[in-house]
């Protein structure tokens, strides 16, 4: 779906079929965070060059002409991550138009990259969205984080929106991980981790007691976690573990 065929209407109608993520990791009346994560069997250099390319996996469901071929990023601080609108005519080039999903602000080859836009229909909000890309090297390729922080006056509840806007910074680091030949599946230790922290949060939520003070938090600490225990490449999988891995 093209995002100039979304109205705030739908956008919450859509809510109503979504499963909500449990990737939003901060909430408040005033915006909220939502992180993903994923490793690849490709090196930092790769991931860069690859995230320099939004065209070849940004999706087009998430564009404004519904052609991904239209994205570009100029990856240096005051760059853009644009969308070119074709216009008419045999070349199209008449009334021919552009959007900016965002400016670049912090560019730092093979590891970080951090971009300021509010995504999507949220343009039209006054919102200050910031979408941090973390890289980090691994024996068997790389990790990469997306954060994306939301936060300003909207048109909407944050806790109907973050749940989309998780949906959708998610897709977006399945489709680099995509064009960077696949995520590496989780080991057994992250999986134990997982189902450890939605018991947590379970517990947490039939609690009545207040919550402890919160802990200020970086966003290398999730990096941390997830580097503790990479996954191996297969051929270094014992086979009597295979099992465990699928």
């Amino acid at each position: 779906m093209k995002f100039s065929t979304i109205s705030g209407a739908a956008i919450l109608a859509a809510l109503a079929v979504q499963p909500a993520q449990a990737k939003v990791i901060d909430q408040s009346e005033l915006g909220f965070t939502v992180a993903h994560t994923a490793q690849v069997a490709a090196t930092p250099e790769d991931v860069w060059k690859m995230l320099k390319m939004p065209q070849k996996w940004w999706s087009q469901e998430h564009s404004w002409s519904g052609d991904a071929a239209n994205f570009w990023l100029d990856s240096q601080a005051g760059g853009c991550f644009c969308e070119k609108l074709p216009g008419t005519g045999p070349d199209k080039t008449v009334g021919m138009g552009s959007v900016q999903h965002a400016r670049i602000l912090f560019a730092k080859p093979n590891e970080l990259l951090r971009l300021s836009g509010a995504f999507g229909p949220l343009q039209g909000e006054a919102l200050i969205g910031t979408l941090t890309i973390q890289i980090k090297p691994t024996p068997t390729g790389a990790a990469i984080r997306f954060d994306y922080v939301l936060g300003g006056y909207m048109r909407f509840k944050p806790a109907e929106i973050a749940p989309a806007v998780d949906k959708v910074i998610g897709e977006q680091l399945i489709g680099l991980a995509k064009a960077l030949g696949g995520s590496l599946p989780p080991t057994r230790d992250e999986k134990a981790a997982a189902e450890a922290a939605g018991e947590s949060d379970a517990k947490g939520e039939a609690a009545e007691a207040a919550p402890p003070a919160r802990r200020e938090s970086g966003l290398d600490d999730a990096m941390a976690d997830l580097l503790a225990d990479p996954p191996k490449r297969e051929e270094d999988v014992p086979e009597d573990e295979e099992p465990e891995r699928r």
